[in-house]
């Protein structure tokens, strides 16, 4: 299928130079060109399969040289929108949900925004790590750790029971910033780490246990999100291993398939919807 790219056809100010949809004047004319694309991949003109113009076309349509005419499908292919196929030309992709992204921006950036929202610091103390522990920081058994535990609330409700295992060193800042913590906002960046150089962090679906459940006010057993991290040194060590439960009923996460964004699903986010 061959869909209709014409430019839209110029004011008499404008004549000889061709306009593209949604053109903003600070963008390159490859963006233009590729945001054009996916209106019309969006609006169903080009279908999964179809193929899309060639590149002569493009480039006698838009009045662009051959290597922005590049550009503009290279966009494409790093959204997901196109596959090519060398000595045929360049074809609408089919959705995957494979190919599906989250972020948990999206969702944290609601909770930061909430003034009502605060962070408990319930227990702070050296422990010594038990097996399970030392086999995830790789140390031996008994090695002092700073355990950490907080709660985190909103409107008087619980949001998110947190437990954290740091290795104890005196002489690293860490477990001090750590301490200071008392926002929402800080807590979250203390998640991300600043300062190290990588870690892991895990999503999955946990019951929980008598603790956790007394302090989210749920029953024992009750769902819940886990976000588990893993931070290590510059020389490659486990750092710092943590956990955050967090009630289901106040988190969603939501990703969006396809060219443009259509509006927000009536249901999400549910951290924003239950303020």
């Amino acid at each position: 299928m061959q869909g209709n790219l014409e430019p839209v056809p110029p004011a008499a100010s404008e004549r000889g130079r061709p306009r593209y949809p949604s053109e903003r004047s600070y963008e390159p004319a490859y963006v233009r060109i590729a945001n054009a694309l996916s209106e019309q991949i969006a609006a169903g003109v080009f279908r999964p399969g179809d193929q899309l113009p060639t590149e002569p076309q493009l480039r006698a349509q838009y009045r662009v040289s051959p290597m922005t005419v590049r550009r503009a499908i290279g966009l494409l292919l790093d959204r997901g929108l196109v596959t090519t196929v060398q000595g045929k030309g360049t074809f609408v992709r089919a959705l995957d949900m494979g190919e599906a992204i989250f972020r948990l921006q999206e969702i944290t950036e609601s909770w930061t925004e909430d003034d009502s929202a605060e962070v408990l610091l319930l227990e702070a103390r050296i422990k010594p790590a038990d097996e399970e522990v030392a086999a995830v920081l790789e140390v031996e058994t008994g090695t002092p750790t700073v355990y950490l535990r907080r709660l985190v609330k909103r409107e008087q409700t619980p949001l998110i029971y947190q437990l954290a295992y740091i290795l104890y060193d005196e002489h690293r800042p860490l477990v001090e910033v750590e301490l200071q913590i008392t926002s929402l906002a800080g807590l979250l960046r203390s998640a991300r780490a600043e300062g190290l150089p990588g870690g892991w962090l895990t999503i999955r679906a946990v019951s929980l246990d008598s603790e956790a459940a007394a302090n989210l006010e749920l029953p024992v057993g009750s769902p819940a999100l886990c976000l588990e991290s893993l931070f290590h040194d510059f020389d490659g060590r486990p750092l710092s291993w943590g956990r955050f439960l967090c009630r289901p009923d106040q988190f969603q996460l939501t990703s969006h398939l396809g060219p443009v964004p259509p509006r927000e699903p009536r249901s999400a986010p549910l951290a924003r919807a239950r303020k």
